[in-house]
């Protein structure tokens, strides 16, 4: 009838956590408690101080002040290992992988002691199969998408049989099915008396899959609630202390001259593990936002990379910007023709985290704006000014422009790669998840830029995974599936239903002959 005073003790405690980074309060007096047999959301706006506190609970971090118990007794945690060792693991929202390895030789670095690899290899297959998020082990990591990448984080946390999980943002990068499935084992998990904390800016998701939820916001907790009794924009007003403005899209002008043309985009695929792409045709027109769905790895990043000019067409006369063939053009002289482009990697593609923030401008400006380069000389006061201008209107948090980009969140490093692109104003955007990783208000006003941007006589190119965002901001839409892409239609005429068949490749017109064709 009465539970001992053991069972009753929390799986994971955390009593008056703070951290100070120089003048940064980042935890201030932090408390949080984790029940065997929860799933427990932590909720914040980017720069709450989640970041911070996961990472002291995983030993990442040491606090200054506060403590942390596990099943009542007070433990002390100088690195991950020893939190791994005490039964903690944790998917960070920043991937740790080395590109030149596989699968499992990158799961087996982060496994204690020696490994024979075909039983690994089995295990990963194994695994990986249990959860819905199927991996090839043999795969090289620098072969593999975004999605794919998430999919080897979590599986090499769950080899580990961790009995508290954190988890940063695990269903960014998963489709809505692949997200059910991962439901379906985290609470398979709680049932076996787990215990998971649960990082997500996906609010209906946290009121679908946890129990109880802490909110914070500017380094302390706001409020402890059971996010069932509560609406999303309910939510989303503790996490940001004020109402969520909604995304308004005016009813799109008649659309000017292509900004964007893409004819019969043909290419191979880079690597045994990447994606072909097949007679890719797309126009992007002068105030309009195209938005292009699909399921992670089938050929987003492949596509970028040929928009962008970081892989170059095999022929001229498949890729126009502004009426000029860029086709063999390389990524600055698309830039030159008034282009922008925002990959979905943060950290290693889209900015260096070694650099600065107003380093990390000078990276996509110097060959394009006279105002910070000046007959190849550096305006260093202009560069800033324009770094400063960027942080200030995006509300990039605790962010200088001589911090280095490693040192933000995800959140707050993906507004300010967002609003470097917006700040140039340029003719034509396109960018690979806008909003990944990001809160709500953030996300709200990524999108309300997007639109605005179009609506002022700009092209953009939506690539994104997540359906609500796609349906929200773009005025016609696409699916990309191994490497096809449907015919944009009018956003107003598509239901979920008819994106998801087209997302599972009802349009297909000849896989499994495209490499044929192509070699």
């Amino acid at each position: 009838m009465g539970e001992t005073a053991a069972e009753q003790q929390p799986l994971l405690e955390v009593r008056g956590i703070s951290r100070v980074f120089g003048t940064l309060l980042a935890n201030d007096d932090v408390s949080l408690a984790v029940q065997a047999g929860e799933i427990h959301a932590l909720l914040g706006e980017n720069g709450a101080g989640k970041s911070t506190l996961v990472k002291i609970i995983y030993g990442a971090l040491r606090p200054d002040a506060g403590e942390i118990r596990l099943e009542g007794k007070r433990v002390q945690l100088q690195s991950p290992a020893q939190a791994r060792k005490a039964g903690i693991g944790m998917v960070f929202q920043h991937f740790s992988l080395f590109e030149p390895l596989s699968v499992a030789e990158n799961i087996a670095l982060a496994l204690d002691g020696a490994h024979d690899m075909a039983a690994l290899k089995q295990r990963i297959g194994e695994v990986s199969a249990q959860y819905g998020l199927p991996l090839d082990a043999d795969a090289m990591v620098a072969d593999l998408s975004v999605g794919e990448r998430q999919r080897v984080e979590i599986v090499r946390c769950l080899l580990a049989e961790p009995r508290i999980i954190i988890l940063d943002e695990p269903t960014s990068v998963l489709t809505p099915q692949e997200a059910q499935a991962l439901f379906a084992t985290l609470r398979q998990l709680a049932a076996e008396g787990r215990g998971i904390i649960y990082i997500t800016h996906r609010l209906e998701e946290v009121r679908e899959l946890c129990e109880r939820a802490t909110i914070m916001r500017h380094g302390r907790v706001v409020a402890e609630i059971a996010p069932a009794d509560h609406s999303a924009r309910e939510i989303a007003r503790l996490m940001v202390g004020s109402e969520v403005h909604d995304v308004s899209a005016p009813p799109m002008a008649e659309t000017g001259a292509p900004v964007l043309h893409v004819r019969d985009l043909t290419l191979p695929a880079p690597g045994p593990f990447a994606v072909a792409l097949y007679e890719i045709s797309l126009d992007v027109r002068a105030g309009e936002v195209v938005g292009i769905a699909g399921v992670a790895g089938n050929g987003q990043r492949e596509l970028f990379a040929a928009l962008s000019g970081e892989r170059l067409a095999q022929n001229r006369g498949a890729v126009f910007i502004a009426g000029h063939d860029v086709s063999l053009k390389d990524i600055n002289a698309r830039r030159k023709l008034g282009a922008a482009f925002v990959p979905e990697e943060r950290l290693g593609h889209a900015c260096v985290g070694g650099m600065t923030l107003l380093e990390n401008l000078l990276l996509t400006r110097h060959a394009v704006d006279a105002s910070v380069v000046r007959r190849g000389m550096i305006d260093h006061a202009a560069a800033r000014v324009a770094t400063q201008r960027v942080i200030d209107e995006y509300d990039v948090r605790n962010a200088v422009p001589e911090r280095l980009a490693a040192a933000l969140s995800g959140g707050n490093l993906q507004k300010f790669i967002m609003g470097r692109a917006l700040d140039r104003r340029p003719a034509l955007l396109v960018v690979n998840q806008p909003t990944w990783g990001v809160d709500a208000g953030a996300a709200a006003l990524i999108r309300q830029q997007l639109i605005d941007l179009a609506r002022d006589g700009a092209g953009v190119l939506v690539i994104s995974q997540d359906l609500d965002e796609i349906f929200e901001v773009a005025d016609r839409i696409a699916v990309i599936s191994r490497g096809e892409l449907s015919a944009p239609r009018p956003a107003a005429e598509l239901s979920r239903e008819e994106v998801g068949l087209l997302m599972a490749g009802a349009h297909e017109a000849r896989h499994g002959t495209v490499h044929a064709a192509q070699t």
